[in-house]
């Protein structure tokens, strides 16, 4: 697997687009979390021409619960950040990875309670 460096700009063309090692931190501290709640126990990671795709499954043979995309290309209109669920409805949207994420903070507390 192939990180792109933080300091470095957009993907030359052509290229696939990447996390970074700090993305990937953040992006599998939560999937940690809910694995360690039993939610979660598969991931898969995708490096396409037009975005990075970090898909979580509950199981291996399933379609993914949810997928979290990076979409440079959206940068400066709606955020190139995603997290869409199973249907294909998008949940969370913006510039911020940490921010996109905290869709699953309210999943995390009904899973607690």
């Amino acid at each position: 697997m192939q990180l792109q460096s933080a300091c470095q700009g957009p993907p030359a063309r052509g290229a696939a687009t990447s996390f970074t090692r700090a993305e990937l931190a953040r992006i599998l501290s939560t999937y940690g979390q809910f694995v360690a709640a039993g939610e979660w126990r598969d991931y898969a990671i995708d490096h396409l021409k037009d975005a990075a795709v970090f898909s979580v499954f509950r199981r291996a043979a399933e379609a993914p619960l949810y997928r979290i995309e990076k979409r440079p290309r959206l940068a400066g209109k709606q955020g190139q950040w995603l997290v869409v669920s199973m249907g294909g409805v998008i949940l969370k949207r913006g510039h911020d990875l940490a921010q996109v994420l905290k869709v699953f903070e309210r999943r995390r507390l009904k899973l607690a309670e």
